[in-house]
């Protein structure tokens, strides 16, 4: 019989054995829910829902759920946009990270259980919202100088395919986990100077193996996650690092996701936007 659970803390590490002192290969974020393999000990090995990431974690830290509970928390999820907020029980706070999600919210509280949680923070529920390039840029932007971290997914550490995930998830798309992954998604952009707020743009090793992504921004920039998440050049060559004063990443492909953009439509996407933005919970000011 499969067995389901849900990560009940902040954030919990997925290791690549079940040991402490074994790699972080992900991160499970408070609300996301998993699919039980098998347990050893204390460590149960899992399968993540939304990306399908497959690792070990502390028992200690998911809260097993019954099959109708991973039907409704995954069925039309909430989600945090505030970089950090506590989700206040009776007695206690759990701080939450900018892309946690929020079982069971209804516009007030969220519920784990039994346990009833209030959550005053920004929200959004990605099904919702109308993925543009312009609201991808926007979220990508409230991770700016998040240290980068391999396996991370949060504020407080993340890596580049990471930030890449987290940003479309928070859109309502669904990306895999890895940039050799997330290269098969999408449709290719044949030049760079048909790129489009919003496309990812991946790099490969000089060998051909893909291991860097990153999201076009406008004016040919692209914001990634190398040693911290930040804004740098992007042209047809691949990275250039102006306090390096030199590449540091070669461009390999762009690949687009989301609608294109007809000539002129720009200022009709940042009004429609602005719309959106300004009919989220909490979020008059969040940009």
């Amino acid at each position: 019989m499969q067995q389901y659970a849900v990560c009940q803390v902040s954030l919990a590490p997925l290791r690549s054995s079940p040991a402490e002192k074994s790699e972080m290969i992900s991160q499970l974020l408070f609300g996301e829910t998993v699919t039980i393999n098998e347990s050893k000990d204390s460590w149960v090995q899992v399968t993540c829902t939304w990306d399908g990431v497959t690792g070990w974690a502390d028992g200690k830290q998911l809260r097993r759920i019954t099959d109708a509970e991973f039907a409704t928390y995954n069925a039309e999820q909430a989600m945090s946009l505030s970089l950090v907020e506590g989700l206040m029980a009776a007695d206690h706070f759990i701080p939450l990270t900018l892309g946690a999600v929020l079982p069971g919210y209804d516009g007030l509280r969220c519920h784990l259980g039994a346990q009833s949680f209030q959550f005053s923070g920004s929200v959004i529920t990605p099904s919702k919202q109308t993925t543009t390039g312009d609201w991808i840029v926007k979220v990508a932007k409230r991770y700016l100088h998040a240290p980068y971290m391999w396996g991370g997914r949060s504020p407080f550490g993340i890596d580049a395919a990471g930030l890449v995930q987290m940003v479309f998830k928070m859109s309502g798309m669904q990306l895999l986990r890895e940039p050799l992954h997330q290269v098969t998604q999408g449709r290719s952009i044949d030049f760079t100077e048909q790129c489009q707020a919003g496309d990812l743009a991946f790099f490969d090793n000089g060998k051909g193996d893909i291991n860097h992504v990153g999201i076009v921004l406008p004016g040919c920039h692209l914001i990634h996650a190398s040693g911290k998440v930040r804004i740098d050049k992007l042209d047809h060559f691949g990275i250039f690092n102006k306090e390096l004063n030199r590449y540091t990443h070669q461009l390999r492909i762009v690949k687009r996701l989301i609608p294109d953009i007809e000539p002129g439509a720009n200022d009709t996407e940042e009004a429609s936007n602005e719309d959106q933005l300004g009919g989220l919970v909490s979020q008059a000011a969040l940009f």
